[in-house]
């Protein structure tokens, strides 16, 4: 096969991953241009050439994994960015309505959340422990 069609095919596939983001096709588009540019030094059959493009997209699909790990996980330490109920735990409160049953309202800043945890009266001083969706669930303060 002539080597620009895999040429062509890999930018075809990197447009692609830019118009469809998530698709996970620039490493396939990796593996297009390792095949053009081995295609381009070497005279290589056709069966070769699939050869060399599934073990390059292959090879490229999990450095990818890796490359995208590297970028989702947040390193230690990191902000909570966007993330206001991992910086809320740990944090300092008064209940604002006795938690009855389970339930009530602590008020943290100056805002006040539904809250869980064991039953305490009105002005209480507590700790978040954590969160569960819209919901902070608190523990004396001691």
């Amino acid at each position: 096969m002539n080597p620009w069609l895999w040429a062509i095919g890999a930018v075809i596939a990197a447009v692609l991953e830019i118009v469809v983001p998530g698709a996970y096709l620039i490493w396939i588009a990796a593996g297009a241009a390792i095949t053009a540019l081995a295609c381009f030094a070497f005279a290589l059959a056709l069966t070769t050439q699939l050869i060399v493009f599934i073990v390059a997209s292959s090879v490229a699909c999990v450095a990818g994994y890796f490359v995208y790990q590297r970028l989702i996980t947040p390193a230690a330490g990191a902000a909570a960015l966007n993330q206001r109920g991992l910086e809320m735990i740990g944090a300092h409160g008064v209940i604002f309505e006795a938690v009855v049953n389970g339930q009530g309202k602590v008020s943290l800043g100056d805002s006040v959340w539904i809250a869980e945890g064991p039953d305490m009266p009105a002005g209480s001083a507590v700790v978040v422990t954590g969160l569960r969706g819209t919901i902070v669930i608190v523990a004396p303060r001691h």
